[in-house]
């Protein structure tokens, strides 16, 4: 955390102390891993985690039995699914039912997603990032293969979240490398893209596979040409629309709109507004 000039405000989460140890105690009747990590990590998101989405210094668990969320913040409603694992995530990770994502998706009902890495070896947080509700779109959501008719759940179809696709805007850091990042940064992260939830899964869709072509380039100064270079992978992205470069250029109007890039006149961008890094 940086230092205070004089005048400051002093965030309202300067007392936030966040413990990265886990308690393995907690799942002591269980024998099965996967049952005990869900307990252990379940537990300490309830007892340390705060909500990134508002003021709330804490995160209540939903009933037993309730589908696809698993926590929610009493104050501003946010929902959140919880996915830990004892391996870094990569580019994708599976998740449940295909067909009932895309419908939470597509009706702005999927809650937010709360991403959780820990050490099993030393029972500790490693890495800890939240995709944001408004992040998500269809163009993350992979369709996998129908179960076969010998399966227990012949035809069930599954989906895979695709966190490669997503620009790193969407993943907000709680946690780094073991070191908690301080909650005010975090909830500025978080609401640095709101503006995404006054639009429809479609086009917030194409507003951050827009920006993650941008993030992509990695430069500072880029032009439209730049960004027309990735017109096949928004058409693949989008197939149902055939006026790709208009898109294009509607979405960095977007942005600029929003203050994440800056028109420098002549098809020339600035980027201004850099992601938090993971």
């Amino acid at each position: 955390m940086g230092f205070l000039s004089a005048g400051s405000k002093i965030p309202s989460d300067i007392g936030v102390r966040v413990n990265l140890r886990l308690d393995p105690a907690l799942a002591a009747g269980y024998a099965s891993k996967s049952q005990i990590a869900r307990v252990v990590t379940e537990s300490w998101v309830q007892e340390q985690l705060y909500c990134p989405a508002c003021e709330c210094n804490s995160l209540s668990p939903t009933p037993v039995g309730t589908r696809v969320v698993d926590f929610g913040c009493d104050a501003c409603k946010e929902t959140f699914q919880l996915k830990s694992q004892s391996h870094p995530f990569g580019p994708k990770v599976t998740d449940s039912a295909y067909w009932p994502m895309i419908e939470r998706v597509n009706s702005a009902s999927a809650p937010s997603l709360l991403f959780l890495h820990y050490r099993i070896d030393r029972w500790v947080v490693r890495d800890l990032f939240f995709v944001p509700h408004f992040f998500l779109s269809t163009s993350i959501i992979e369709r996998r293969q129908a179960l076969k008719a010998t399966a227990r759940r012949a035809g069930w179809v599954g989906c895979n979240i695709l966190l490669s696709y997503l620009p790193p805007d969407a993943r907000v850091p709680a946690v780094r490398g073991e070191v908690p990042v301080p909650p005010h940064e975090v909830r500025e992260s978080w609401h640095r893209f709101e503006f995404l939830t006054r639009r429809n899964a479609e086009t917030r869709g194409w507003t951050a596979d827009v920006l993650a072509c941008v993030r992509d380039l990695g430069q500072e100064t880029f032009t439209l040409g730049d960004i027309y270079a990735f017109k096949g992978r928004l058409a693949e992205l989008h197939p149902r629309n055939r006026n790709v470069r208009p898109k294009i250029r509607q979405q960095l109007q977007v942005l600029r709109d929003q203050r994440v890039l800056d028109f420098l006149g002549k098809g020339r961008y600035r980027v201004l507004a850099m992601p938090l890094r993971g």
